[in-house]
């Protein structure tokens, strides 16, 4: 069974509906104590190289580029990704820090599980 993957800020409130929390930064949210975050695992490797995440630096200009580089990264290491395909959860929480809601790593990880693990044609 696929878990239903949602995505959201480090800084909203974590709730019951979250299932499995999986923070997906390579860096720790800035401002926020461990505890705080409630998060059920840090993925911090399947983050986008730092190199990458420098040169997009939220360019709208940039994301499908972006995101082109960062599935290619992902195929090299999707080993990282099975604690999340393989949740006993119903839903598992991508969580990001980015302000940007609609251009971040989450979105384009959520993208990328759906569309390359799980045939989806729906975008994220």
């Amino acid at each position: 069974m696929k878990p239903v993957i949602k995505i959201k800020r480090a800084y909203d409130a974590p709730s019951e509906n979250d299932g499995m929390r999986v923070l997906v930064d390579r860096l720790w949210p800035r401002g926020i104590k461990k505890e705080d975050l409630n998060v059920d695992l840090w993925l911090k490797e399947i983050a986008p190289s730092e190199m990458i995440r420098k040169w997009f630096s939220h360019d709208p200009d940039r994301w499908e580029e972006f995101k082109s580089h960062y599935f290619e990264e992902l195929r090299e290491k999707e080993e990282l990704l099975m604690p999340v395909l393989a949740a006993k959860t119903r839903t598992v929480t991508l969580v990001y820090g980015s302000r940007n809601t609609s251009i971040n790593n989450a979105v384009a990880l959520k993208e990328y599980i759906e569309k390359e693990k799980y045939g989806s044609k729906k975008a994220a």
